[in-house]
């Protein structure tokens, strides 16, 4: 078993961002990547379905509360009377076409773990190719599409574009992939939004400023009281320590904390593991809502689900944003 990267509460590992010479050597990959994504953009001809279709995409790799926010945006639709359902791509699934996730059906490992966690909540539907399924759910009755991702997929028409970037760190070392974070480049995604949402604290970037987008301010805060008692946490998401400083912010006796990869699908010997280190602090193992989804159902049960949502300062502002996506649903 490769070992775990452990992550002590409130320590910042070290940037994962390549290094000055690797960046230079990586420079024509970078450079081939950017022109591929813009070939992609400009040649693409997107299809526009008879219902709106709201996009809440980001700008770099890694965690920045995008599925939060998709959960906030849903609510918020259900609020008015629209029946609105989250489409992701199911990465991490192995079922094919177009899907709606049905929790108690449906596992991690046949539809991926943020579907499945979505779906815990409200309507949550899967498809690699985002024009069938935006048809398909049109054809049952939804009334507006919630991508969660897809802002640099240009096969389905948007009718309103959001991008949620991480206050703390909104470009990295503002470079593209593989070079550092970024999808693409920073002015060419703004150009193709509507909004932004800011997470967290930090400035606005002068990127963001110039742009002359609105922007909307939201935290991710618990749902749940914290549990009492030593506390184990481990997480597999993209910024680990976002989640295990999030449990400490909220009064969480945090022992040890232990972060894997993006989507990481646990062995039986990295259970073991993480039960020993618990059972040495005699404390109780505590991890992400999406980490959970993604454990055995033996496991689901010996180890705490820590919920967590997107709280916006100006609730009236996001439904201003909404609005135009409300009325039309109600047509």
């Amino acid at each position: 078993m490769k070992a775990p990267h452990f992550w002590s509460a409130g320590l910042d590992p070290k940037s994962r961002e390549a290094a000055p010479l690797t960046r230079l050597l990586l420079s024509p990959l970078a450079f081939a990547y950017r022109l591929g994504v813009q070939t992609k953009l400009e040649k693409a001809e997107p299809v526009r379905v008879d219902i709106p279709v709201v996009c809440v995409g980001n700008l770099t790799v890694g965690g920045v509360g995008k599925t939060p926010v998709v959960e906030a945006i849903r609510t918020v639709l259900g609020s008015f009377g629209v029946r609105s359902a989250t489409l992701s791509r199911g990465y991490g699934g192995d079922s094919k076409g177009v899907l709606r996730v049905v929790p108690d059906e449906h596992t991690a490992a046949m539809v991926g773990d943020e579907p499945l966690m979505l779906a815990a909540t409200g309507e949550s539907w899967i498809g690699r190719d985002r024009v069938e399924a935006a048809q398909a759910m049109q054809a049952d009755g939804v009334q507006v599409i919630i991508m969660d991702d897809g802002h640099q997929n240009p096969s389905l028409y948007k009718d309103l574009s959001i991008i949620v970037i991480d206050a703390a760190a909104p470009f990295g070392n503002g470079h593209l992939l593989p070079k550092g974070p970024l999808r693409e480049p920073v002015s060419d995604g703004l150009a193709r939004a509507n909004g932004v949402i800011l997470m967290g604290d930090g400035d606005v970037p002068n990127a963001v400023t110039r742009s002359g987008l609105p922007v909307l301010r939201a935290k991710i805060g618990p749902t749940k009281v914290m549990p009492t008692g030593p506390l184990v946490a481990f997480a597999g998401i993209g910024r680990p320590l976002k989640f295990f400083d999030g449990l400490k912010a909220a009064g969480a006796d945090l022992r040890e904390a232990v972060g894997y990869a993006d989507h990481h699908v646990y062995s039986e010997g990295e259970l073991k593991f993480l039960h020993e280190l618990a059972e040495a602090h005699g404390a109780r193992l505590i991890t992400t809502t999406k980490d959970h989804v993604r454990l055995p159902q033996p496991e689901q049960k010996r180890v705490l689900a820590f919920p967590v949502a997107a709280r916006f300062e100006d609730r009236p502002a996001l439904e201003a944003l909404l609005d135009a996506i409300i009325f039309s649903a109600r047509q």
